[in-house]
């Protein structure tokens, strides 16, 4: 099995493609379901955010996995194949381990460094574990990718200045206002995670009074009391806008939830952030008088405040040097099922004698025919324990899967799944 990573992002699709991609959460067990019914998939896990759509899977083809998990993305999103595949980038193997370590670090992140898609690539997988689509592949891609993203917060400056989508976001806010934010009044329409990044992010910028709203209420109580905030209902949310200086819309809505004749009139300024994916603002109240929409494209087209260069090239050499630990651990459970079956066919061989010397030899006891036995195995297991333990030595290098080709090669071995059908050497877009 192969590893191969399909997606569009910020950086290859606007919002508008975006919108039509993204995968709300109750339907991603569902469409695990469909990659793994196709025929070149056999792992699979979805990862859906306000700025990017990816596919993981471990595929035994690379055309044949990539046709595969287009087939899909074009299902569900209604997009056809020719269309779609003007946004999506491509990563095979190495490409696509790397990719993974790149995401959860921030370095491939709207504001670099950002820690929130460290959660999210976290539900993802677990949601892939709870559909059964994530096989051992995946599992450990997904273990090791978590456990990069949090050295590489750990261990440099990236985030050091606590940046996030939602503080770009303000930072546009605050530059439109032309003054700091504190005392200005907030509304934060969704509970969510984005919803609680938002509300976390308004009260350390001092924006306030602060309210919240969402559909279950009891969501937006519990973040309203966990930051001395009001929940507000949602059908009460004109009059919380009206109030409002700035409106932070992240909800799961399918639907716009704020439209122009919601926003008519407006005589005071109001800035609005849609962080939300599908778009939570109609298109049209961008064109209102003092309205001012932030999202997800205007920010994709200023690329916040980034970190130090120091920063990010101590991130890229956390994520080399992972990178290279785990395609040796890949080249290494790559050949252990051909020693596997080395070991096997050894023990047939053996066995078959043992018949033949009992047919020929009635006489033996049954202590004889043991010690032939347990002499015969221990030979056996002498002469196969050196080369075994170096080929494993050996394969955990670069080009480490030719030993294990040969071996199987050279004993004739049946190893499922042990080729690389329809390999491609090095594939990989600009995510």
């Amino acid at each position: 099995m192969n590893l191969l990573s399909v997606g569009a992002s910020y950086r290859t699709a606007g919002v508008d493609t975006l919108e039509r991609l993204t995968i709300a959460g109750t339907d991603i067990p569902a469409v695990l379901q469909k990659l793994l019914a196709q025929p070149y998939i056999g792992e699979a896990v979805v990862l859906s955010t306000c700025n990017r759509v990816e596919v993981y899977a471990a595929v035994t083809g690379f055309h044949g996995g990539l046709g595969d998990v287009c087939n899909v993305l074009a299902e569900h999103s209604g997009i056809g194949a020719s269309e779609l595949a003007a946004h999506l980038y491509v990563h095979y193997d190495e490409a696509a381990v790397r990719h993974s370590f790149q995401v959860t670090a921030g370095l491939d992140s709207m504001v670099v460094g950002e820690a929130q898609i460290l959660g999210q690539l976290r539900d993802a997988y677990h949601c892939a574990t709870e559909s059964d689509s994530a096989g051992r592949l995946l599992h450990e891609l997904m273990q090791q990718a978590l456990r990069v993203g949090k050295r590489a917060h750990a261990e440099t400056g990236i985030d050091r200045a606590g940046q996030s989508v939602v503080t770009a976001a303000l930072e546009v806010a605050s530059a439109t206002f032309g003054k700091e934010l504190a005392g200005l009044t907030g509304l934060v329409i969704g509970a969510g995670a984005m919803g609680a990044l938002s509300v976390a992010t308004l009260t350390r910028t001092g924006v306030g009074p602060l309210q919240i709203t969402n559909r279950g209420a009891a969501r937006a109580e519990r973040l309203a009391e966990a930051y001395g905030a009001k929940a507000v209902p949602f059908d009460a949310l004109d009059a919380a806008i009206a109030a409002a200086d700035i409106v932070v819309c992240a909800t799961a809505s399918t639907e716009p939830v704020l439209t122009a004749a919601t926003l008519a009139g407006r005589e005071k300024p109001l800035v609005v952030l849609d962080l939300a994916v599908p778009r939570d603002v109609a298109p049209e109240v961008a064109d209102l008088s003092n309205v001012t929409v932030v999202d997800i494209d205007s920010l994709a087209r200023s690329r916040r405040t980034l970190p130090a260069a120091a920063e990010t090239a101590a991130v890229e050499q956390i994520v080399a040097v992972e990178v290279d630990q785990f395609m040796a651990w890949l080249r290494g459970a790559e050949i252990a099922p051909t020693v596997a079956a080395l070991r096997t066919r050894a023990d047939e061989v053996v066995s078959g004698e043992l018949r033949k010397l009992s047919a020929r030899r009635p006489e033996f006891t049954e202590e004889q025919r043991a010690d032939v036995s347990r002499t015969l195995h221990r030979v056996v297991q002498q002469l196969l324990h050196s080369p075994t333990v170096r080929v494993r030595q050996l394969a955990a290098e670069p080009g480490g899967d030719q030993y294990a080709a040969l071996l199987r090669e050279l004993f004739d071995l049946d190893v499922p799944h042990a080729t690389q059908a329809d390999a491609v050497p090095e594939i990989g877009g600009q995510a």
